[in-house]
């Protein structure tokens, strides 16, 4: 039999993640936001997975320092402009994969 207290917390962490999402979407379905606001929010994703994946590319060791050499970058740059010229999400993903594979062999 499961315990209260976890199935309390399950309803918790159900409501903590939830009401956040719920909020905005409430509150904001029904308004027409300014042009300049809904552009500023298309760029939050990017910024966010922007910020959780560029340190991992260009910096590594403990301590931790800068290395533009590291395989991950050096993969990550042809893989970023394959993208954009392409706009293929599975050919980049081929070829980010393709080129991780190459560079372990060869750097």
């Amino acid at each position: 039999m499961i315990k209260s207290e976890y199935l309390l917390l399950l309803i918790g962490m159900g409501l903590v993640t939830y009401i956040p999402r719920w909020v905005p979407i409430f509150f904001l379905s029904r308004r027409e936001l300014p042009p300049w606001f809904a552009e500023w929010l298309d760029l939050i994703p990017v910024a966010i997975l922007s910020a959780l994946v560029f340190p991992e590319l260009v910096t590594g060791g403990s301590p931790r320092f800068l290395d533009l050499f590291r395989p991950q970058f050096v993969v990550a740059v042809p893989t970023f402009l394959f993208a954009l010229k392409t706009r293929s999400l599975g050919g980049t993903v081929v070829t980010g994969m393709l080129l991780f594979w190459l560079a372990e062999k060869f750097i």
